[in-house]
């Protein structure tokens, strides 16, 4: 699914560069469950925006599916960011002025789906994320946990083939932290890709395979 080839990231110009990743290469089968970790600053953050498709190396190949995604124009990225990745952040980024079956709504709404359709669809993954009952809460009526749960449910919303999580349970406590890797867990079960970044030694050990960062470059 995933094939990283020679991958630089630089970011400023001339005495004023960063190299924020360094010669990295790996390849991601379909249905794995990777935990991309490292200290502070190793560019985890950076690697996760390229697999993403948020962000672009400054040289290197990246190859999502089989196609070389440097020869993608703006759209066909916005394509592959809407129908065939689900993304989960830290700090949540549902809207706050919305219920919880409004914010897994969205992005179906944009997807064209109908409302009847979309209604269906809003209530099965909502009971996937066992949060059935509090679809009609706002996000400052729910826990922590519910708010990622909300989000995970989102990100579910376009049936993604990739999930990637980017310290999904950094603002969580240790109980709902672990309720939600109990979650990406099923979801690996079912068929999904998963790639979750975290500082966290304990959450990484929840994956399946570990792909450690120091300084820019992968160290193991």
């Amino acid at each position: 699914m995933i094939k990283m080839e020679r991958i630089h990231k630089i970011y400023g110009k001339e005495t004023a560069q960063v190299e924020a990743l360094k010669d990295i290469s790996f390849e991601i089968q379909e249905n794995e469950f990777v935990g991309l970790t490292g200290p502070s600053g190793s560019g985890k953050s950076t690697l996760m925006n390229i697999i993403g498709c948020l962000d672009t190396p400054t040289s290197g190949e990246y190859f999502f599916e089989g196609g070389n995604v440097k020869k993608l124009n703006h759209n066909q990225l916005a394509e592959i960011r809407n129908k065939k990745i689900g993304f989960v952040f830290q700090n949540f980024n549902l809207l706050p002025y919305a219920t919880a079956f409004e914010n897994v709504e969205i992005p179906l709404i944009f997807m064209g789906i109908r409302a009847g359709e979309r209604r269906k669809r809003v209530v099965k993954l909502l009971e996937s994320v066992r949060l059935g009952g509090r679809s009609r809460h706002k996000p400052s009526e729910l826990s922590g946990g519910e708010i990622q749960r909300v989000a995970i449910a989102r990100a579910l919303a376009n049936n993604p083939r990739l999930i990637l999580a980017d310290e999904p349970t950094g603002n969580l406590d240790s109980k709902s932290g672990e309720e939600i890797m109990n979650i990406f867990d099923e979801l690996w079960k079912q068929g999904h890709t998963l790639v979750i970044v975290t500082h966290n030694p304990t959450i990484a050990s929840r994956t399946r395979r570990i792909i450690r960062l120091k300084d820019g470059s992968i160290e193991s």
